[in-house]
């Protein structure tokens, strides 16, 4: 466990900087939250104020209301009662951002969630040389390599197109804050019918369209009118849509789940899907090691996730790794 004088130390209301009297991504409420991004299992209600970068700024109005934001450009220092803090692009989601903490010349890096494939919607990761490294461990089994994207989109505009020959909707679940926005960037390379969306999708991907991400034209399922025959239509929704009463306006449908768990076939099949594609926003096996090398941290704490095998495989490489166990989640 961490010790009594680190930079980063586990409380109970999350991890906490003594030095600068702040928290990272706290599940309680503090004074002072640094932000990593958005996603409800590291951004929650009630911080006195919110720190984080200008991109996930709007995502936090959204989805929390008017709150204090200060806003910091990434790799721009800020004074925190004394510890110099910089945001390192994560390449997670949009202004997805590491940590890094500086004091009396000992660095800390604290990740939040990460990925190290190319995403058109947000700034892609940066290596941030540090001493320790807490790291996300959502994928850290060996099965877990992904495909290429753009190969998987492309799979996902056949899988629409065999769905529109029999009649049928592609109805494909997707997270509404990251991963709905990086399939439609995606598809705007393709000539396809603007995709359906589920309102949840939507609002997100409005916050999207304001930063400037360019992605797929798109309409919405609401506005299709009672009669409207959505055969043939791609239409993404959130997976909580899935098995709700929502679904019965789609006379015939297909359903996927774009999602890093579709890379095991038992996922797909254990949760009903007719299909499963393998697109996540974290990183993969070889992408999680290959970044903790690349920090040249001596110390490595690896939270939310499967924590055992990448401890293991650290140790065995002479790195000193240990579990950290946190209240993040898995939106993969």
């Amino acid at each position: 466990m961490p010790q009594a004088s680190d930079l980063i130390q586990l409380r109970p209301e999350g991890l906490y900087c003594p030095a600068g009297d702040f928290h990272i991504d706290p599940w309680l409420p503090v004074p002072r939250a640094v932000i990593t991004h958005g996603h409800g299992d590291h951004a929650r209600e009630g911080m006195g104020e919110y720190h984080c970068t200008p991109g996930t700024a709007p995502i936090l109005r959204w989805r929390l209301g008017d709150q204090r934001i200060a806003e910091h450009a990434h790799g721009e220092p800020f004074d925190m009662n004394g510890a110099r803090v910089s945001l390192h692009p994560a390449g997670h989601v949009l202004g997805s951002a590491q940590v890094r903490v500086e004091v009396d010349g000992e660095v800390w890096v604290a990740s939040g969630d990460y990925k190290r494939q190319p995403d058109p919607t947000c700034a892609p990761f940066e290596v941030v040389p540090c001493d320790a490294f807490i790291t996300e461990a959502t994928f850290a089994l060996p099965v877990y390599r992904w495909p290429d994207t753009r190969d998987v989109v492309a799979e996902i505009v056949q899988w629409r197109r065999t769905c529109e020959a029999r009649g049928e909707a592609a109805v494909l679940f997707c997270y509404a804050l990251g991963k709905a926005q990086r399939v439609l960037a995606e598809l705007a390379a393709f000539d396809e019918p603007p995709p359906l969306l589920h309102g949840a999708i939507a609002a997100g991907v409005e916050v999207y369209r304001a930063a400037g991400i360019a992605m797929a034209a798109t309409e919405l399922v609401s506005e299709q009118g009672a009669r409207a025959d959505h055969a043939g239509r791609l239409v993404l929704a959130p997976p909580s849509a899935a098995g709700s009463p929502w679904l019965r306006r789609f006379r015939r449908a297909q359903q996927g789940f774009a999602s890093g768990w579709m890379r095991i076939r038992g996922n797909r099949r254990r949760r009903n899907y007719d299909r499963g594609f393998v697109i996540s926003d974290h990183a993969d096996w070889p992408d999680l090691l290959r970044t903790i090398e690349q920090t040249g941290a001596r110390r490595v704490f690896a939270t939310h996730g499967t924590t055992d095998a990448l401890v293991r495989t650290l140790c065995e490489q002479g790195v000193d790794a240990k579990t950290l166990r946190t209240s993040f989640g898995d939106d993969a």
